[in-house]
């Protein structure tokens, strides 16, 4: 029993509650401030993908107007049939993909292994790309068939919104998480993270938990785009 425990029954009021706090804070005292900062920056980042899914069914549910078919309007055309939601089922494939490169990335980080961590990188910042590349084609082609923020050819007007405001923030993450992970695998290619040079996101010397904290980054990209890809596509 810690010394903290021992001493806990005796304590009440303000000094019980304060050595409540100083276990926890006991608990957390050997994790990295960049981790922390990083969990704290992702709940505030969950509080507003909520508030804007949460404003998506509300809009949804209490418009009067009939809601588009989603299996219809996001169908990919292919020989001579549409087949529905089909580029969505391929960009959730490569990005839920992506997380299983990153987990990997993180792995070999930790033992050292430079070449295979930056491989990895690589490989994950390409799949990202390409999910932004296919959402681009999918904002091109509904802007064509005349999809605006105001108004769409296949009833509630809500649903332009909805689908740039949410889609679109959310590519902005995924954007973002790419321009780190090329950011990271120079640094680790470079052995900035082995040698501590001083630069953006080099940490401390030997150590790879800023490959860890962007991968906390990128996983909660992919979890995000599962709510998404539930509320808005299959809806």
């Amino acid at each position: 029993m810690s010394e903290i425990d021992s001493r806990s029954p005796s304590l009440s009021g303000m000094k019980g509650l304060a050595a409540d706090w100083a276990s926890d804070q006991r608990a957390f005292k050997k994790v990295p401030w960049g981790k922390a900062m990083m969990w704290l920056f992702l709940l505030s980042d969950i509080f507003i993908f909520a508030c804007f899914l949460i404003g998506y069914m509300t809009v949804r549910i209490s418009s009067t107007d009939a809601w588009p078919d989603t299996g219809e309007v996001f169908a990919l055309h292919v020989g001579e049939q549409n087949v529905p939601l089909l580029l969505i089922a391929i960009m959730t494939f490569i990005l839920i993909s992506s997380s299983g490169t990153m987990a990997l990335a993180v792995k070999f980080g930790y033992e050292k292994n430079r070449r295979v961590t930056a491989t990895l990188l690589v490989l994950t910042a390409l799949l990202g790309a390409s999910f932004v590349g296919m959402q681009a084609f999918e904002w091109t082609k509904l802007i064509h068939e005349g999809v605006r923020p105001w108004s769409n050819p296949w009833g509630a007007p809500q649903f332009g919104a909805s689908f740039f405001l949410i889609t679109g923030f959310h590519g902005t993450h995924v954007t973002i998480g790419v321009i780190f992970l090329i950011i990271m695998t120079f640094k680790v290619m470079r052995g900035s993270l082995d040698a501590a040079r001083p630069g953006f996101l080099t940490g401390r010397k030997g150590r790879y938990e800023m490959v860890e904290t962007l991968g906390l980054y990128w996983h909660f990209v992919d979890l995000v785009w599962v709510f998404i890809f539930a509320f808005f596509y299959l809806w």
